[in-house]
């Protein structure tokens, strides 16, 4: 494995490491804790400073008081499979607490914007919504 890759994988290591504890926290808590995975596809898909765009405006969902913790990223450059589908060129995950966060972040003004703002470039957009049992 390169330097680049045990880089990568030892960030995503402490990453996960520290959700973990907060999501078992929120269980706790009686929290129901829902996930928001959503991809997007490019109009353009050439296009950098599309991408560019896309990720910035990914990211300022983060500023959302109700995101308890987002992920943006690209098609990883793993094995092709069947079963993969990589032909996204941006993906978002995100945790909430509960349904009624989930449904605040919706009509939350940062996120209007960012589906104002964004919305143009995308040719196609898939949303996975769930619940953790």
């Amino acid at each position: 494995m390169n330097k680049r890759r045990k880089l990568i994988a030892g960030a995503l290591a402490v990453g996960a490491s520290g959700l973990l504890p907060a999501m078992a926290q929120s269980r706790k808590e009686g929290k129901v804790i829902i996930s928001h995975h959503v991809f997007f596809w490019l109009k353009n898909p050439e296009s950098q400073a599309d991408l560019e765009k896309l990720i910035a405006g990914v990211k300022s969902l983060a500023k959302i008081e109700v995101v308890k913790d987002l992920t943006v990223g690209v098609p990883a450059k793993t094995e092709k499979r069947e079963v993969v589908d990589n032909g996204f060129a941006v993906s978002e995950l995100m945790f909430f607490d509960t349904i009624e966060e989930e449904a605040i972040y919706q009509a939350h003004p940062i996120h209007k914007k960012f589906v104002e703002e964004c919305g143009p470039l995308m040719a196609k957009v898939v949303v996975y919504d769930a619940q953790a049992i």
